[in-house]
């Protein structure tokens, strides 16, 4: 891009987009995310529509970030503040900004919450054990849940499955993409295995979609959504009798990861296994068993953007 040149919003966050895609291999929902806060950032600079990046003052950084801070919870503002700092680093790398704006994103304390909403051991062996497979909207929950809750998938991930991801001969599971913007190769587990094959047998509609899990009501054969895998571990929950801290994959990724991690799995391995682009983010566990950071031998890092 030419900074001698008039720049639009447009321009500056469809090149922003491409950086982000091709230099930093972001995932698509992350660059919508970064989108949405860059956005509203470049509004309140620039409400003409045009948008000259010399003309960003540290001062509207500080007060923007502020200011968000009364319209958003702290872990939203941590995101706002994260998408400022890659968008300054990307006008630097273009050449049109030469100091480090980045550094004048205020840093957003991280409000303590003890330990990571989970369930224990014992609880979350029992609701496995209580998952239904006596119809075929129940082979698909299982096998959704059994896909949080042994490989760690997030809920999107679930639903973007398709077909051609499942490796039988190498009993292995592609995730396309993750927020660290790479895709993974899990392994597919006989217990995990055992389901998807039940429900693809015997559970899943006819249909020529290629996706995994689909709807089988309304729609019926059209691919799920994240919603869907919510609405699964909540039923799951409510069948089982388990009064939850909260309820959805997070609460399955949760137990699924503490309890990795109380079986003595390094943090690294865990964070390989969730999808976590850093170790700073895997540090929500560290509260559940100190014991066992203790004996990991990375030095601990700080969060960074």
């Amino acid at each position: 891009m030419n900074v001698d040149e008039e720049i639009t919003m447009g321009t500056l966050l469809a090149a922003f987009d491409e950086y982000l895609r091709r230099v930093r291999s972001v995932c698509p929902g992350t660059r919508r995310n970064y989108a949405r806060y860059v956005t509203e950032f470049l509004i309140t600079v620039f409400a003409d529509g045009a948008a000259d990046p010399r003309q960003i003052r540290p001062s509207d950084v500080v007060a923007f970030v502020a200011g968000a801070t009364t319209r958003y919870r702290p872990r939203t503002v941590e995101s706002t503040a994260t998408s400022l700092r890659s968008f300054f680093r990307f006008l630097r790398l273009e050449g049109l900004r030469e100091d480090r704006l980045e550094d004048a994103v205020p840093m957003v304390p991280r409000r303590e919450t003890g330990l990571v909403q989970h369930l224990n051991s014992a609880t979350f062996e029992r609701l496995i054990a209580s998952l239904d497979s006596s119809s075929p909207r129940g082979l698909r929950d299982r096998a959704i849940i059994l896909c949080v809750a042994r490989l760690g998938l997030r809920g999107g991930e679930v639903a973007q499955l398709r077909l051609e991801d499942l490796d039988w001969p190498n009993a292995t599971v592609r995730v396309r993409a993750r927020k660290t913007g790479h895709g993974a190769l899990l392994p597919l587990t006989n217990e995990v295995g055992a389901a998807l094959a039940g429900y693809l047998q015997h559970g899943r509609p006819d249909t020529s979609g290629r996706e995994v899990f689909v709807l089988h009501r309304l729609r019926a054969g059209a691919p799920i959504s994240s919603s869907i895998v919510r609405r699964a571990v909540e039923h799951a929950l409510e069948r089982a009798g388990i009064d939850a801290p909260t309820h959805g994959a997070n609460l399955l990724r949760h137990s699924l990861a503490t309890g990795l991690l109380e079986h003595g799995a390094g943090l690294s391995q865990i964070a390989d296994l969730m999808g976590h682009s850093s170790l700073a983010t895997t540090r929500i566990y560290a509260a559940v068993d100190v014991a066992a950071l203790r004996e990991v031998g990375l030095a601990w890092p700080e969060a960074t953007s």
